[in-house]
């Protein structure tokens, strides 16, 4: 039996830069391969097998491309979607050959979501930054010194390096959300979905103040999920598939509100912070805990930045953050033929509104409340465990139930 200690490691692991249409289907692949094609850099050949979700949506996310580019000898890919390894549902195992077909090396990995990779039995050897991993715990240490979430990240990670790679991270995000604006046509795979962002954006402008602003907010969502969708360069904010919704809040309040790029990289500081207390404790996993890991951890991320630019407290902050987390719960993970367009594209967008929405409905109270965000996390984590495997990045239930499976 394995046991899991909580840590918290780098706020900068929940935004990585690359390129989608899959943190964990794509990127934690992607980089499994590289890893395994550099210790075995003399191998005639390699074979990996793809376990569970990986199998069973692989073709849709671009799991093969993602290997298949990047291992340098000849490789076959085996899929088992039935088959689910007992530690995590994203399960690879690598084998290195020589001449002669006989296995000279192998490895088990799987993909835990947001691009990370995780050995069964093995603690991750990155270095932990915070004392902390408790919302709780965060939210009386700031009340206790009169600080925030964002300075809370700076007094534990090195300030100038952060707020550095959280610059550069703010940088992809607009140039995704500018990028997505002016593309049309339609998005790769056999769904033949036509790209919508541009036409929202245009639209949008022909509304009054109210309804131009929300029509602004989901133009900026669909413009980067649409993005990821053709492996475009995004950030995980705290995946490829959610990674939407952040940026499309950001960008426009930035532009609405003309908040400077330095308050913009603080309220970064205290999403991730957010998204960083989810994934040690529960899971930004889709495959793992369903859609609730991934788009309704994007709209506590996004509410929590949002109410700290518009001055919410500590209290108000966290609240931001629980109710647009607890509003997702249960939120299933069923995508159309395994890619990451249907219903995820439409649910970055949702998930921008609702965030917004959290953060105006937090500033009219006073930030107390009864049920914490750490409870909702925990719920979260408990939910993931009941929810059917088959409503969990397999395509098999849910909206993707009535498509044929990509073969």
């Amino acid at each position: 039996m394995t046991i899991f200690v909580a840590t918290m490691k780098t706020i900068r692991d929940i935004y990585k830069i690359g390129v989608g249409p899959s943190s964990s289907h794509t990127m934690g692949p992607q980089k499994a391969a590289k890893i395994f094609n550099d210790r075995y850099p003399d191998a005639d050949a390699f074979e990996v097998t793809l376990y569970g979700s990986l199998a069973a949506t692989g073709k849709g996310h671009m799991t093969d491309w993602a290997i298949l580019s990047t291992l340098q000898a000849p490789a076959e890919i085996i899929w088992k979607p039935e088959t689910f390894l007992p530690f995590h549902p994203n399960g690879m195992l690598f084998k290195a050959l020589d001449s002669q077909k006989e296995v000279i090396g192998e490895w088990t990995v799987f993909s835990v979501g947001g691009g990370e990779l995780a050995e069964e039995g093995k603690h991750n050897e990155s270095v932990d930054v915070y004392p902390m991993d408790k919302m709780t715990d965060i939210l009386d240490w700031c009340e206790h010194t009169g600080r925030t979430y964002w300075e809370y990240v700076y007094a534990h990670e090195n300030q100038q390096e952060v707020e550095d790679y959280l610059m550069e991270v703010w940088g992809v995000m607009k140039a995704a959300v500018e990028r997505g604006l002016q593309q049309e046509g339609v998005l790769p795979g056999p769904l033949h979905l036509a790209r919508k962002a541009a036409m929202y954006h245009v639209k949008a402008k022909g509304y009054s103040h109210t309804l131009q602003s929300r029509g602004l907010v989901y133009s900026y969502a669909l413009a980067v999920s649409e993005e990821n969708a053709s492996g475009g360069r995004i950030v995980t904010a705290p995946t490829c598939g959610s990674c939407g919704v952040m940026p499309a809040v950001l960008y426009h309040l930035s532009k609405s509100y003309e908040f400077t790029d330095t308050r913009i990289v603080r309220a970064l500081a205290t999403a991730g912070l957010v998204g960083d207390i989810v994934r040690t404790n529960a899971s930004i996993s889709g495959a793992e805990v369903g859609c609730q890991g991934e788009v309704g951890v994007a709209c506590a991320m996004a509410a929590a930045a949002a109410n700290q630019l518009f001055g919410g407290s500590p209290a108000q902050i966290e609240y931001a953050a629980e109710m647009a987390l607890e509003h997702h719960l249960g939120m299933t993970c069923d995508p159309v033929c395994g890619l990451v367009q249907i219903p995820c594209i439409e649910r970055n967008a949702y998930a921008a509104a609702r965030a917004l929405d959290a953060n105006i409905y937090s500033t009219f109270t006073d930030g107390h409340h009864r049920v914490s965000f750490d409870k909702v996390v925990e719920t979260m984590k408990e939910t993931g465990k009941d929810i059917p495997s088959l409503y969990k990045e397999t395509s098999q239930g849910g909206l993707a139930r009535d498509y044929e499976q990509m073969k």
